[in-house]
């Protein structure tokens, strides 16, 4: 059994329901990439691979994953995962996924190029689905890492077969929005996602920013913690970047030495309201 997840922090807790159950034992894939942001055009051709590639290297600089593009090479393990299916008959494949554009970005890209093992691919789609947290209180978890452990073992009961049809429909969904020129996709339900401007996460960081400088880490803390719809800090600086070369905000510090030695404020003294404005 393999098990694929989309978010590193889904590895452990996965780890830990199969200490608890011997049944769903198996290895663990993760698709690193966030397909959720950033270009999508020819993602399956070297050349939109490599674009998506150079993009993220554009994102990486200055942060503290510089080493990370080097990490991320989805197209390798799908290549092993598919290499493995087609020399073991009997492996079955599990593709865990929570209601969030990150992980239905991620099923849509990855199950795209599988419908040569229909049957043989099943999906646990964890949407508005009731848990009990660790203080015995109902919740509707939005990413697999928030769930504790012994309740994965009740979310295996979720396993079906991607169907014949959705091998169908679900491709060419994808298709048409690796077409779409938006850079940010927002799940709006089930598996429905809506292209967004690039500037669709700039009101959140924005309302944590004001006239006096910040260090950029707290920024990021607080923008995090009270954002609805979440994003990726590497996304986040990369827009924070933008909005300095636009005007809008002034960076204090050197970029080259780290983000910790970044400060942000508004731009000339403005106000937040106003700073926010300026984004609608």
């Amino acid at each position: 059994m393999i098990h694929i997840v989309f978010e590193t922090a889904n590895i452990a807790v996965l780890q830990q329901a199969m200490e608890l159950d011997e049944t769903i034992q198996g290895t663990i894939l993760e698709i690193k990439d966030d397909y959720a942001v950033g270009p999508l055009g020819d993602i399956y051709e070297a050349e939109g691979y490599q674009q998506r590639r150079d993009w993220w290297k554009d994102l990486l600089t200055y942060s503290p994953y510089t080493e990370q593009l080097d990490l991320v090479d989805d197209k390798l393990t799908v290549h092993h995962l598919i290499k493995q299916l087609s020399e073991e008959p009997d492996t079955e494949v599990w593709i865990w996924m929570a209601q969030n554009a990150h992980d239905v970005c991620g099923y849509y890209w990855l199950m795209s190029q599988l419908k040569d093992f229909q049957g043989k691919i099943q999906v646990l789609y964890l949407n508005n689905l009731p848990f009990i947290n660790e203080k015995g209180q109902i919740f509707y978890p939005s990413y697999l890492h928030e769930i504790q452990p012994k309740e994965f073992l009740k979310a295996k009961r979720l396993a079906r077969p991607i169907t014949l049809s959705e091998f169908e429909v679900d491709p060419d969904e994808w298709k048409k929005h690796c077409q779409e020129s938006a850079m940010v996709r927002f799940l709006e339900g089930g598996k429905k996602l809506i292209g967004k401007e690039v500037s669709f996460f700039d009101k959140d960081i924005l309302a944590h920013i004001n006239s006096e400088p910040q260090k950029l880490s707290k920024i990021l803390t607080n923008t995090l913690s009270k954002m609805k719809v979440k994003t990726g800090d590497v996304f986040l600086v990369w827009r924070i970047r933008e909005l300095i070369n636009e005007g809008k905000l002034e960076a204090i510090g050197d970029w080259n030495k780290s983000w910790k030695d970044m400060s942000i404020k508004t731009q000339g003294g403005k106000s937040q309201d106003a700073s926010i404005e300026a984004t609608e």
